[in-house]
């Protein structure tokens, strides 16, 4: 495995439409892990919560946040961030239009209507793990040509 890499590192990882894996703390200490849509933009994710939501709840209530974004095909690509949520100035509806385009593709941008509510969160990263299996893969290839 390969590692200490760099989100640039990964190529184009982080514009594929894979679900990221949040996980924010409640407060009782434990972890909620749920799937959200996300972007990443001025070197951190940016990902976009309905209003009424309890993951922004959660990050209101302690900022302290992972998100995960992993392939499952090889090389196996992936980057964890742990770092701080905050609210973004970014208007809601608009990112989820520009998510749901990522996700669904044409049309799915009809689905949010300026009207929606909810907020925007930026991870500002504190720290960030990138990996891939890239040299894994390549010594099985050398392995099995022999």
């Amino acid at each position: 495995m390969r590692r200490n890499l760099s989100p640039s590192d990964l190529g184009n990882l982080l514009e594929q439409p894979i679900l990221a894996v949040l996980a924010t703390r409640l407060a009782d200490g434990s972890t909620l892990l749920s799937p959200v849509w996300h972007e990443w933009a001025d070197a951190g994710f940016r990902i976009a919560i309905p209003e009424g939501d309890v993951k922004l709840a959660h990050m209101r209530g302690d900022s302290r946040v992972s998100i995960v974004v992993a392939e499952n095909l090889l090389p196996y690509r992936g980057i964890e961030v742990r770092g701080r949520a905050s609210i973004s100035s970014d208007p809601y509806p608009a990112t989820m239009r520009r998510l749901a385009l990522r996700y669904f593709g044409p049309g799915a941008d009809e689905l949010y209507p300026d009207s929606a509510a909810g907020a925007v969160v930026r991870i500002e990263p504190e720290r960030i793990r990138c990996w891939d299996f890239a040299d894994d893969m390549n010594a099985i290839e050398g392995h099995e040509s022999r």
